[in-house]
């Protein structure tokens, strides 16, 4: 399942946190990728990744946790 990550709500967006839930949720991502990717979503960009159909519930859920605006692709 493709999703696209649209920005981020959260006051006070915690960094770590967004890069770490990347690098769990996408088996394709590693740690420079991840921390790349946190930053062009927390400036504004659109990021898209692909998760497991398996995972959804649980990826969709840590998303709205650290207030994750996100649309559903694929």
């Amino acid at each position: 399942m493709k999703i696209n990550l649209l920005s981020c709500d959260a006051p006070r967006p915690d960094r770590r946190a967004i890069s770490k839930c990347l690098i769990e949720i996408s088996s394709s991502i590693d740690e420079s990728l991840s921390n790349e990717l946190t930053d062009i979503l927390l400036e504004g960009d659109a990021v898209a990744i692909e998760v497991e159909d398996k995972e959804a519930g649980s990826v969709l859920r840590a998303l709205r946790k650290l207030s994750i605006d996100y649309e559903i692709i694929e």
